[in-house]
């Protein structure tokens, strides 16, 4: 299979258009070719792409920032001699001033498949700055990691944010390029977006469900996310980083599992087990101990579990992370109604908001894990709402059936 950005390097009759025109890449560390070449190197090398600028999200161009609320400077490339604009500095929207250093803006951004991801975000921010200023973007599509399964609540009006960017469930199962024509056809933005398909991508067949597993390198599109177990389990973890339970950040295996000097695994999964076993399918849950370098609970021994994806147990179809991450929250909530679950702090310059709340997009998810008398049942009838009407309003979109 060819990604976007393989096949607008392969093929002089894409880059046609781009003649005679000032080219600008929005790209991070994962934005490489099939050889392991940067994208911005390999479009830099071609004599007929004039680049006059960069952008790089969350985290850098480069990769240079580990955790959240880590911004990156401007700076000026050092091999290319071009501007490098950060969108994850002083401001999170392109600014005039960095619109005026070109005319056409190509994205190469690796997606993992989860609204939280702050990617999509700055995707849509900049087809808004370009609708605005009349300007073109193109799309180098990738493929999404997770898959085509839709999981989770849909976000709620008014609750918007960097991680937030619009009414989709927490599992969208769209590509960038996908997003893109849901932008602009929900935001009607009148902009030139054109989107750079991928050939061959083949989201139903395993083993990757997503990720071409057996032809393609996994390049971390952030600092912890070393692999494609990370994105399969993405969608439920990243809700640990609204409470006092580690996500793992400090060991190996970020993200694929949780856990808290305090926490009583085997009585958690025991629980789990008991208040929804077809919330645990696809997967296998393991007891483990381990001890983060930084971040939070650094220095101490967890107890806690790690949602295993990589194996023959492994079932696309089935495994739910949002509803298991869910469930384990529940049955600490159970077992300790007092426990201190919900970490209070300004989560992605949001303000007087719990950060459980800015990742789902609403206090449903939270209020249904606080109510003693919820059961799983009234959260699955909540979000399976929310994913089929999703289903339906992604469908006009999809590139890749």
């Amino acid at each position: 299979m060819l990604f976007g950005i393989d096949r607008l390097l392969a093929d002089p009759a894409l880059r046609a258009p781009l003649n005679g025109k000032r080219v600008a890449l929005l790209a991070h560390p994962a934005s490489v070719t099939a050889g392991l070449v940067h994208s911005l190197d390999a479009l830099a090398a071609l004599p007929d792409v004039r680049l006059t600028a960069a952008f790089g999200p969350q985290h850098g161009l480069r990769g240079d920032k580990q955790d959240n609320m880590m911004e990156s400077p401007d700076f000026t490339d050092p091999v290319n001699g071009i501007p490098v604009f950060s969108l994850y500095g002083e401001v999170r929207r392109p600014t005039d001033a960095m619109l005026e250093t070109f005319d056409v803006l190509l994205v190469d951004l690796q997606d993992l498949g989860c609204r939280i991801y702050t990617f999509i975000t700055t995707l849509r921010y900049v087809l808004e700055a370009a609708a605005a200023k009349g300007k073109s973007v193109w799309i180098l599509d990738r493929p999404n990691p997770a898959g085509r399964p839709v999981e989770g609540l849909r976000l709620r009006t008014g609750w918007e944010s960097f991680v937030g960017a619009g009414p989709m469930p927490m599992r969208h199962g769209l590509t960038m390029g996908e997003l893109a024509q849901w932008f602009v056809r929900s935001l009607r933005l009148d902009v030139d977006c054109r989107v750079i398909a991928m050939t061959g991508w083949q989201p139903g067949a395993g083993p990757g469900y997503g990720w071409p597993m057996l032809t393609r390198s996994w390049i971390n599109p952030s600092p912890n996310a070393p692999n494609v177990s990370m994105a399969r389990c993405y969608a439920g973890t990243v809700m640990l980083e609204g409470t006092t339970l580690s996500e793992g950040r400090g060991t190996t295996r970020p993200l694929e599992l949780f856990g808290a000097p305090d926490l009583d695994a085997r009585r958690v999964l025991a629980t789990m087990q008991s208040l929804a076993p077809e919330w645990l399918k696809g997967c296998v849950l393991r007891e483990c101990w381990f001890e983060p370098t930084f971040h939070k609970h650094v220095g101490k021994l967890c107890a806690g579990l790690q949602i295993h994806v990589d194996d023959g147990a492994y079932d696309h179809g089935a495994f739910r992370p949002w509803r298991l991450q869910s469930l384990a929250f529940k049955a600490v909530r159970q077992l300790r109604p007092d426990y201190d679950l919900w970490r209070d702090f300004p989560y992605e310059y949001e303000h007087g908001k719990l950060a459980i709340d800015v990742i789902n997009g609403s206090g449903l998810l939270r209020e249904w894990v606080d109510d003693k008398a919820a059961a799983p049942g009234d959260l699955d009838a909540l979000s399976l709402r929310d994913e089929h009407s999703w289903l339906e309003e992604r469908d006009p979109v999809l590139l890749y059936r």
